[in-house]
């Protein structure tokens, strides 16, 4: 890596701290204002637009004839939300989890990432899938936002007595105009950033040989979800915890349902979906959305705990890419350990303890 390259890949991580710190603090202002919840700010307008890099990415390659990177880098990002960005965040500080997050929204993570391999059984992802995924996120962020505004509307009142015209001589609308401004900068750094990050990454391991779907998994994938990453990490930091959760959920639903959904839409013949993603990485993504339904059951809450097994887990899981780009003797010894043993326990073991919780709760109720 020459020194430029280096130069520029530094200065994207000084974008993205900024970034996220702007993005956070005009979203959850701009939450109330409006009133909307945070948790589905973070759903919506947080989620998809640190999204936006794995959407011009994925739309891009997939214009270009690049299926791998394409389908490489929503997937990759998806298993990095969870496991790298989630367990981050709860090692930093536990995070509360919205009722609402595990009654809704966490099932239909679950279920647009369920649909991935079902409508790709053919080995890709047809035009008519991508049409029918693009709309399916088009009804749920109309749903959320009409549904927040109907059940926040004491948020509003709350607004105009904080915020309202008063004392300092703010006006409701320049205030509101300040705080989407500091969304649109802090959605521009990200976007600068990432990008720089990712270019300077995509060229060292091109210069090491690393094949598209590899980097697509892990270099654009994780270089793509540096927004999500420092949101969450600088929301968690501020306490803004339901934009914490809410935007690596929110994300992961955007991926799969707006970002393949779009690329397979306007792909002529569709979006092809590698054999290796099907038979490894996909199967991976799932089982890492299925988990958090125990997890952010528990208490309601991702414990320090839990983020640390997320954070292994995703270490592993590279170390898996790893093995598989140099070719290594024990990659399938590897990949059956961890597809078939290690996850599966991790759930059984997840779900056994949130029973305990709930009949402790239970118990304690009585």
């Amino acid at each position: 890596m020459n020194p430029t390259t280096l130069a520029f890949f530094c200065a994207g991580f000084l974008l993205l701290v900024a970034g996220a710190e702007l993005l956070v603090r005009g979203a959850s202002r701009l939450a109330r204002a409006v009133g909307i919840s945070p948790l589905v700010v973070g759903l919506t307008v947080v989620a998809f637009g640190t999204s936006s890099p794995e959407l011009a990415v994925s739309l891009l390659s997939a214009s270009g004839g690049q299926a791998d990177i394409a389908v490489g880098n929503a997937v990759g990002s998806n298993i990095f939300n969870v496991l790298f960005i989630l367990g981050l965040a709860a090692l930093i500080t536990p995070l509360a989890v919205s009722r609402q997050l595990v009654r809704l929204e966490v099932p239909l993570m679950v279920a647009s990432a369920a649909l991935l391999p079902l409508f790709a059984m053919d080995g890709r992802l047809g035009r008519l899938d991508g049409v029918l995924l693009f709309a399916a996120v088009l009804a749920y962020t109309t749903w959320a936002i009409r549904r927040s505004r109907r059940e926040n509307g004491a948020a509003t009142d709350e607004y105009a007595r904080e915020y309202g015209e008063g004392g300092d001589g703010r006006s409701r609308q320049g205030y509101m105009l300040r705080q989407l401004a500091l969304v649109v900068a802090g959605l521009a750094l990200l976007l600068l950033g990432s990008d720089w990050l990712v270019d300077g990454a995509v060229a060292l391991a091109r210069a090491f040989g690393v094949g598209e779907l590899i980097i697509g998994l892990t270099i654009i994938a994780a270089g793509t979800s540096m927004p999500e990453a420092a949101t969450s990490v600088m929301a968690s930091l501020r306490g803004e915890r339901d934009i914490a959760v809410g935007n690596v959920v929110g994300s992961n639903i955007f991926n799969i349902l707006a970002v393949l959904g779009l690329s397979a839409a306007i792909a002529p013949d569709g979006v092809p979906v590698p054999a290796g993603a099907m038979a490894f990485d996909i199967p991976v993504m799932l089982a890492a959305s299925v988990a958090c339904l125990p997890v952010f059951f528990t208490g309601h809450r991702i414990a320090r705990w839990e983020g640390g097994l997320f954070f292994g887990y995703y270490l592993a899981y590279t170390g898996y890419l790893l093995l598989r780009a140099l070719g290594h003797a024990q990659l399938g010894t590897f990949g059956v350990a961890m597809l078939w043993f290690a996850l599966p326990l991790t759930v059984v073991t997840l779900a056994v303890t949130s029973v305990r919780a709930w009949r402790r709760g239970v118990a304690g109720a009585i």
